[in-house]
């Protein structure tokens, strides 16, 4: 007890843990989960004891901690569902999923009444975000957590905690990265599992050298790897390129591979990207009646040594028409003529 009589904050957040959860170490990732819920109901809790239109500002600063549930729902969907998929329980990612999009679009509807001061039904909206939110607290808590911590390895916790930090969490406060007593390695360093036979180990993942090959061919933009030595080391062959390119080009120096008029801005790039100063260079052009946006990005390994650069050039002619939202499937919409 404080000397106001009342328990501190995490003595109350202690007493909300189940036993199952109490006997996990700091920064376990169902731990984390449960300070997250113990936030959620906070910030629930003072959204429906407040007058919403009389306190707006207060709501609205309320309301956008409570959007931050997205990246809660991004860890599940990205993190703790895949674990648990390889370890044959595919429920929740069929399942909870669909109520993380109902909560989704239920807070979207209320941010775009926020956005125009339409308050006159927020209090009902809001209501009813608190009792599905409740809800889908309440499946985690008494179903998905507690079965998760019997399938899951001690190994998954670990490496989910490494790829949660990529996400991140919806509390005030960065929480700990998990370790458990049976491994002095730091999360941060685990490394990743070997792939298989015949593939190459990404830092996400695994591909065969054909796969690669189908991903960069079939990817619609137009990509060239100039190494530190300023020799072309690499380009993709799309079905439409941009601007053309043949093999003869591989390992040419690249002030050879741009016009004399372009030359200088060219190297110019290169200078700094070397140099470290700066690491982004952008234009957009109109070409052949199309509008073409042309990037440069510096490469550099894990020490910040440079590597070379990436020329990424791609049409956006149709991307600067799209207006407003398209979220359903348009192939039956085409009406052949």
């Amino acid at each position: 007890m404080d000397q106001s009589g009342e328990k501190s904050a995490e003595a109350k957040l202690i007493d909300y843990y189940p036993d199952y959860v109490k006997e996990l170490p700091e920064g376990h990732p169902v731990r984390t989960y449960f300070m997250e819920n113990f936030y959620i109901r906070k910030v629930l809790q003072e959204i429906a004891e407040m007058n919403i239109q009389q306190d707006f500002q207060k709501f609205f600063n309320l309301f956008n901690q409570l959007s931050e549930v997205e990246k809660r729902y991004a860890r599940k969907e990205n993190q703790l569902f895949p674990y648990l998929e390889k370890r044959g329980w595919n429920g929740p990612s069929q399942g909870m999923w669909s109520f993380h999009d109902a909560i989704r679009d239920l807070l979207r509807g209320v941010r775009k009444k926020i956005e125009i001061r339409d308050l006159s039904h927020v209090n009902q909206d809001m209501s009813l975000v608190r009792s599905e939110m409740l809800r889908l607290m309440s499946v985690e808590e008494m179903r998905l957590f507690p079965i998760s911590l019997q399938m899951l390895q001690d190994e998954d916790w670990q490496q989910m905690s490494v790829g949660e930090k990529e996400i991140g969490w919806m509390l005030p406060q960065e929480p700990a990265m998990y370790a458990s007593d049976a491994s002095s390695t730091p999360p941060q360093s685990l490394e990743p599992p070997s792939a298989p036979a015949g593939r190459l180990r990404l830092d996400e993942g695994h591909l065969s050298l054909e796969q690669v090959n189908f991903l960069l061919k079939c990817i619609p933009v137009d990509l060239t790897y100039v190494d530190e030595n300023d020799r072309v080391l690499f380009y993709n062959r799309g079905e439409e390129r941009v601007f053309p390119r043949s093999a003869g080009i591989i390992g040419r120096e690249v002030r050879f591979c741009h016009p004399p008029k372009s030359v200088g801005t060219v190297l110019r790039i290169l200078e700094e990207f070397r140099k470290g100063t700066k690491s982004e260079a952008e234009f957009w052009i109109r070409f052949k009646g199309r509008v073409i946006h042309i990037r440069y990005f510096a490469v550099r390994d894990d020490k910040l040594n440079y590597k070379g650069v990436i020329e990424m050039s791609q049409d956006i002619t149709e991307i600067q028409k799209l207006e407003g939202e398209r979220r359903l499937l348009s192939w039956d919409e085409d009406v052949v003529v």
